[in-house]
Formats: structure tokens, C-alpha cells, sequence
């Protein structure tokens, strides 16, 4: 209830009995996919669907803190079922550092929202019906056996060093255990890790009834992203309603910054300090894709391991899907000819399908949030019509729009006149 700042303890949502596994069936596979997130849930069901034999390890109770937005491309492409989305979005509220606000509706679409619990666990379950065999379990290790083949140890009892470790053995591995990848650090130890930024959020039961009234500025359609030094000194704050719930949070890369204090604060600006609290989360984001995805061997990295979280926006599940296909798709290449030099394909497809996307995020990241001047520019080209109709075009179908080339001439000497300061906020 608003106005009753109460802790609700809560898990994720309990996977079916029936689909876990406590040990694996076989003793070889053609691939073991570490992590079942979007992306290590999507490389297990392609290659599933493709004949491949595939055991999905993951670690059970895990809910990575998101904002859970999904842009129509997303849904078309990996055939979500609109079951799925607990909400409908149809605007979004930029907010500055003196809190001028600018709203930039979308116009005949909507951004779909999903609950990580469950949305995981439904990408996990579509996996285990097109044939992937699901296991819970930690990833530990990667030994080489006698013939060279790869030697995949996990444990299934949580991360206690004396829990029973179990071995498969994998013709190719797929590590998409997220940033920080333990199979990175263990098959790519040359290759440097993504820089990332810790994010942090709140989930809390959205305000309806008698208590929507003590949060006025709460939209059940609206998305409000805050663009504010106080909040985050190299990122943002954001406020995402999930239909029940809403995930109020924000990040940073700076060591000693308080996250926990800044969603606070953010609560009590949209006026949710009240609401009740139902988990807590928090979790590295990376903001570079790394330079090499594969061992040149018979490892692959996906999703968040290979870094491919957009800068600026935060955004990660629509590409973490599509780097787990591509991921999917160099393996099979590999399985098909031997040839390890197919695994590299992943990650030049992803860049030459996104890179420019994820180049122009990364200066206006480093530029625009440097500072609350520049937020406050920044906030005020979001007005332009011009502006909020290419946004949502390029982020809605996942594509550098090329139409309207003269609104890309106006867009550009408008951010030159920001950029000089000739304009005011």
C-alpha cells in the first residue's frame, strides 16, 4: 500500500517440477549453453529445433534487474506470445535535472513489457519443448579430455564447493552466463571484459485504486526515464510499470555511489516512496561489446558475457536474443564443417547488423550524461518532433531509420546548436 513502506519477501516464480533435471541424461552433447537468459535460452531452442543435441545449464532463483521493455522487432522476430507482456507502453516521460519534462508519445505502436521471472522461464521452457535438456546447476569449469574435446563442469547444489560436480562432455559451449562470464574468465582469459555499470532497482506493487491518487505522476503506460546527476553521475533513473508492479531503479560505473539511496530518492520523486517493496535487485550491465566472442576453438560467448547491452539506453534483451541466434547459428556452422573459424561469424554478423547502433549510443552516453548541464540539452532535443518520431522508428524496429532524410539535416544542426550552446534548455 502507498504510504506503508513494507518489505514483501519474494522468489521467482518456481520452474515446473518436471523440468529440471538433477543430473544430465547423456554423457555427450553437440553443445552445452551456460546461462538460460534470453540469449542462452534462444541458442538452446535454435539449435534444438535444428537437431542438435543440447543441455541448457542454469542456475536456479536468478532475476536479473531490468527494466523488462521489449520493442515490437523483439516480439516478431522470437514469436512472443502477447501473454507475455504484463504491459502496454505507449509513451515515454524524459525528466531533466530541474525537472522540466518531456513526454514523447509513440504513435500506432506500443513497447511491450515483461517480467524477467517469468519471460525467462517461458524462453527456458520453449527450449525444453524443441528438445534441449534443462539442468540446474553453476557452471565451474572447462577441462580438455583425451581426444581435445571439451570437458564441462558444473555443480547442482548451489554454489557450495562440496556440492556433487557432475561432467559432460560438449563438441561446442555457448557461455551465456551474463556479465562477468565465469566462462569467459575460463576460455577467453586474453580477451580484456566488457566495462559495464552496476544497475540496481526496485520492484514495488503498482499504485491503483485510493492509492493512485498519492502518486499522480504515475502512468500504468507510461515509461519515465530521469536524466539527473544526483540520480546517476553517468547513466539514468527510470520508473517502468510491469501492469502489478513497477521496477523503479538506476545505475552507475563510478565505485562508491549509492544506488540504494538514489532509487530512494527517485521513489519519493515519482511518488512511490510508499509503495510496497517486493524484491530488490542488483547486477552488472556491460556497455561494450568485447573484441572476441570465441576461443577460436569451441567456445562461444552471447548475451551479456559478449557485452551486448546497448549504451545510453541500457537496453540488453532485445540484442542478447538476437546475439544468442547468431550464436546459434555459428555453432551449427561449426558443427557442420569442423571449422572453428565459423564461430567468429557471431560476432561479426551482430556488428555489422548493430554496431553503428551501439557506436552512435556510446558517444551520446559519454557525452550527453557527462554532465547536468548537458542532461538538460540533452532533455530539451527531445522535444523536437523530429527527434522523437526517429527514435521511436530506429528503437521500435531495431534499424538506423533512413527515411525522411531531410528530418535527419534538421535533427543535426539543431544538436550543433545545442552543442555550441547557441540554443537554450
Amino acid at each position: 500500500m502507498i504510504g506503508s513502506h513494507e518489505t514483501a519477501t519474494s522468489t521467482a516464480r518456481s520452474a515446473p517440477a518436471t523440468a529440471w533435471a538433477v543430473a544430465p541424461q547423456h554423457a555427450e552433447y553437440d553443445v552445452v549453453v551456460v546461462g538460460g537468459g534470453p540469449s542462452g535460452a534462444t541458442a538452446a531452442t535454435d539449435l534444438a529445433r535444428k537437431g542438435r543435441s543440447v543441455l541448457l545449464i542454469d542456475r536456479a532463483g536468478r532475476i536479473k534487474p531490468c527494466g523488462g521493455a521489449v520493442p515490437p522487432a523483439l516480439i516478431r522476430e522470437f514469436e512472443i506470445p502477447d501473454a507475455l507482456l504484463v504491459a502496454h507502453v505507449t509513451s515515454a516521460r524524459m525528466v531533466s535535472p530541474s525537472n522540466q519534462e518531456v513526454d514523447m508519445p509513440i504513435e500506432d505502436g506500443y513497447v511491450g513489457m515483461v517480467d524477467r521471472d517469468v519471460f525467462d522461464e517461458w524462453l527456458r521452457e520453449r527450449a525444453r519443448a524443441c528438445g534441449a535438456e534443462r539442468v540446474t546447476g553453476t557452471f565451474d569449469r572447462i577441462d580438455r579430455g583425451a581426444d581435445g574435446v571439451a570437458v564441462v563442469h558444473f555443480r547442482t547444489k548451489g554454489d557450495d564447493s562440496s556440492a556433487p560436480t557432475h561432467t559432460v562432455r560438449a563438441r561446442a559451449v555457448i557461455g551465456a552466463d551474463g556479465a562477468q562470464s565465469v566462462v569467459a574468465r575460463t576460455a577467453l582469459p586474453d580477451v580484456a571484459p566488457a566495462p559495464y555499470v552496476y544497475a540496481y532497482h526496485e520492484i514495488v506493487r503498482s499504485p491503483v485504486g485510493a492509492d493512485a491518487a498519492n502518486a499522480p505522476k504515475f502512468d500504468p503506460a507510461r515509461c519515465d526515464v530521469y536524466y539527473q546527476g544526483k540520480l546517476s553521475p553517468d547513466f539514468y533513473g527510470w520508473v517502468f510499470p510491469h501492469g502489478e508492479t513497477t521496477s523503479i531503479g538506476t545505475g552507475t560505473a563510478l565505485r562508491g555511489f549509492s544506488l540504494r539511496n538514489a532509487t530512494s530518492a527517485l521513489r519519493d520523486a515519482a511518488g512511490l516512496g510508499g509503495a510496497l517493496t517486493v524484491r530488490r535487485e542488483g547486477a552488472p550491465i556491460p556497455m561494450k561489446p568485447m573484441k572476441r566472442w570465441d576461443n577460436q576453438r569451441d567456445v562461444l560467448l552471447a548475451g551479456d558475457a559478449a557485452g551486448v547491452v546497448a549504451p545510453a539506453s541500457g537496453e540488453g534483451i532485445y540484442y542478447a536474443m538476437v546475439g544468442g541466434r547468431f550464436a546459434a547459428d555459428a555453432v551449427q556452422a561449426f558443427l557442420e564443417t569442423g571449422r572453428a573459424s565459423e564461430l567468429a561469424g557471431a560476432r561479426k554478423r551482430f556488428m555489422k547488423a548493430h554496431g553503428k547502433v551501439f557506436w552512435v549510443l556510446g558517444i551520446m552516453q559519454k557525452f550527453w550524461y557527462s554532465s547536468d548541464r548537458r542532461r538538460e540539452r540533452f532533455v530539451s532535443i527531445c522535444r523536437d518532433k523530429d527527434v522523437q518520431k526517429l527514435t521511436w522508428e530506429s528503437y521500435m524496429n531495431k534499424k538506423l531509420t533512413r527515411k525522411k532524410p531531410m528530418a535527419h539535416v534538421r535533427i543535426f544542426f539543431k544538436d550543433l546548436a545545442h552543442l555550441l550552446g547557441l540554443v537554450r534548455a
